[in-house]
């Protein structure tokens, strides 16, 4: 036992100098297969706040990010990548009351090794105040003025009571919260989902407070004044539109009007409806708007405007033409001539009466573009031009027609047949 002691004293700094080295050479190996890199964490890290009073808010905005540095071998960097839960970062409130603080922020990474280099910002300057939570009745508030003869009922809101939060600075500002309801030309009731603003007893707006729930139905009565009653518009006219026209719509703008009297019993003998003065029609041929008077009973006045807007709409008879006409050839080289099979074709025009009972045949061409046609039998399609606007083709037969071309010694001379054309409009 002594001799073994003896060899241990003689021999002890030996082994822990090859201790050492099997460490060094170990880590060595260790590092060169996996190094160390040092490097910003990618993912976002939001910087949390614990250990707050509940009594307390926070008036700053700390909705920021931590950007931290950290150096870990490859192997680490690549778990942290996948997994942002492995990082965190916080400020502690707790035990804070009332006040402005400036307080570090701590990060914690929860897998090793590994080491974090630096934190930005390392420290955020907070200020707390006592939360304060009061409930108001909603005021809905009118804002313009419905259509003469109408005035605002009773207002509502549901539901009929909101809560503030807040600093207790903000919150004890508020004197109301409001629901705007625009009644500006209504001649009804108006009800509607709106917005809740919370103000002061001067009517600003406090902003930095919470309104829950933040919109209510607001709705605001709108009732009749007496002596005013609201009737219908009825458009009388006399006479007819031009020949070959027809009155497609007649309206009204507005459709109905407010009238007063100060004896309420003539308002309340009205039938529902007013008439307007008589509209004349004779010869018109085309759209027209005219400003045209009431025909009121005696001791009825119209409350406001003191006509209403007709707008007559007018459009013309719709009808059909049969015609036949020669074919003109075009564009053919004087060293061929062609035949057509046949020379003629019938066309059925559509439109509007008055137009198609002035409509001369002569004035409408139909033709065959024979330009860079060779000689050989071909099937064309004839071109109808020259028609006058809102006119139409509705059908032309043949659809095509066969032409013969051949090269001709002399100059070819196409004169189409005289067609007699009898022109019987049909609507």
């Amino acid at each position: 036992m002594l001799k073994v002691l003896r060899w241990l004293g003689a021999n002890l700094s030996s082994f822990f100098l090859a201790l050492m080295m099997a460490v060094v050479v170990w880590v060595s190996a260790v590092l060169a297969a996996d190094p160390n890199e040092e490097r910003g964490y990618p993912n976002p890290v939001k910087i949390e706040m614990i250990g707050k009073d509940p009594g307390l808010i926070i008036l700053n905005n700390l909705d920021e990010n931590a950007k931290i540095t950290i150096r870990a071998p490859r192997s680490i960097w690549q778990q942290l990548e996948k997994n942002s839960g492995f990082v965190r970062s916080w400020v502690d409130l707790t035990g804070l009351e009332n006040g402005e603080y400036i307080l570090p922020v701590r990060t914690q990474v929860r897998i090793s090794p590994s080491q974090i280099i630096s934190v930005e910002p390392g420290e955020i300057s907070i200020k707390l105040e006592t939360l304060l939570v009061k409930e108001f009745t909603i005021d809905v508030i009118a804002e313009g003025d419905p259509t003469l003869g109408y005035r605002l009922g009773q207002a509502r809101s549901d539901p009929a009571r909101a809560t503030v939060s807040g600093p207790i600075s903000l919150v004890s500002q508020v004197d109301a919260v409001q629901a705007l309801l625009d009644v500006d030309g209504v001649s009804e009731t108006v009800k509607r989902n709106v917005n809740l603003r919370a103000v002061d007893s001067n009517g600003v707006i406090i902003s930095g407070v919470s309104i829950s729930p933040p919109y209510s139905s607001a709705t605001q009565d709108i009732a009749l004044l007496g002596g005013y009653r609201n009737v219908v518009v009825k458009v009388e006219s006399t006479s007819q539109v031009a020949d070959g026209f027809w009155l497609t719509n007649i309206s009204v703008t507005p459709p109905n009007v407010t009238v007063f009297s100060q004896d309420p019993q003539l308002v309340n003998e009205l039938p529902g409806f007013v008439e307007t003065d008589l509209v004349d029609l004779t010869g018109l041929s085309d759209d027209v708007d005219i400003r045209v008077t009431l025909n009121l009973p005696e001791g009825v006045e119209l409350a406001g405007e003191e006509s209403v807007l007709v707008r007559l709409s007018i459009a013309a008879l719709e009808g059909s033409l049969p015609i036949t006409l020669p074919l003109e050839v075009i564009g053919l080289p004087p060293d061929l001539k062609a035949t057509l099979s046949p020379d003629t074709v019938d066309l059925l025009i559509t439109g509007p009466m008055p137009l198609l009972n002035n409509l001369k045949p002569g004035g409408i061409r139909v033709s065959i573009n024979l330009a860079g046609f060779t000689p050989g039998v071909h099937q064309v399609t004839p071109i109808v031009d020259l028609l006058p606007n809102h006119v139409q083709v509705a059908s032309i037969l043949p659809e095509s027609v066969e032409v013969i071309i051949a090269v001709s010694s002399t100059e070819l001379t196409v004169t189409p047949g005289i067609i007699q054309t009898t022109i019987t409009p049909t609507p």
